[in-house]
């Protein structure tokens, strides 16, 4: 199926190809001389049949692109150095709401970093470089923004309330900013659901963060910022 898309948007730019180029000659002066012009260079057979030779040739050259996995290598990193991604989870797809992942099978002990990104709406944990745990976060909105920057965990609030919002369930919390901000469960991480400000996960999630993270252990918010194996973890706060 692919390769047949790939070979239909090819045709595709062919035949934009040679409308844009009637319509250069139309362009050109729209005179008898040009009108001529057009017509001879349509029906000159050497110049359709190597149009239809390219094309040919370019539709199997994409077909053989597609069919052959590409695959890029991380860039050279520093194995020993636990703040350089070393792994990321397989995951299929974009994360939905409420849907998380957890492997932490294999994976040493070492600083646990967690970040989320406001753009893909997702929350990730490294332990030493080895992401153990992903999924869909609830955010903030414009009124009420999620912050960006670099947050140490204040506290951890097993059954934390919010008496700033109706003494609302936060259990598991983990406590980024004095005035409100955390990481917690007890949300309906769901479309159409919002935060004040909080990153809201699902009940089972926060509950393994919760249980592995430290007071002191850094939370890195980001809004657009993507990287991969080989890239940084490390803190510039």
């Amino acid at each position: 199926m692919l390769a047949m898309n790939v070979a239909m948007k090819w045709m595709a730019g062919l035949c934009l190809a040679i409308v844009a180029l009637v319509g250069s000659f139309a362009v050109l002066g729209g005179t008898d001389d040009a009108q001529a012009a057009m017509q001879d260079w349509l029906s000159t057979e050497d110049v359709l049949a190597d149009s239809t030779s390219v094309a040919s040739d370019t539709v199997d050259s994409a077909i053989t692109f597609v069919a052959n996995e590409v695959v890029q290598p991380a860039p050279a990193h520093d194995p020993d150095d636990p703040f350089v991604i070393k792994r990321v989870l397989p995951i299929d797809g974009p994360i939905r709401y409420g849907e998380w992942h957890w492997d932490d099978e294999g994976i040493a002990d070492g600083p646990l970093v967690v970040t989320v990104d406001l753009q893909a709406r997702v929350i990730s944990v490294f332990r030493n470089g080895y992401e153990i745990g992903a999924a869909a976060a609830l955010l903030g909105t414009p009124d009420h923004p999620t912050p960006v920057g670099t947050f140490p965990i204040l506290t951890k609030e097993r059954h934390n309330i919010s008496e700033k919002y109706g003494n609302a369930p936060m259990p598991w919390t983990l406590r980024l900013t004095w005035d409100g901000v955390a990481v917690h469960g007890g949300s309906t991480v769901e479309r159409g659901y919002a935060s004040h400000g909080c990153i809201g996960v699902p009940d089972e999630f926060a509950s393994k963060l919760f249980d592995i993270a430290d007071v002191g252990d850094v939370v890195i918010i980001t809004d657009g910022v993507m990287t991969g194996v080989g890239g940084s973890l490390a803190s510039e706060g």
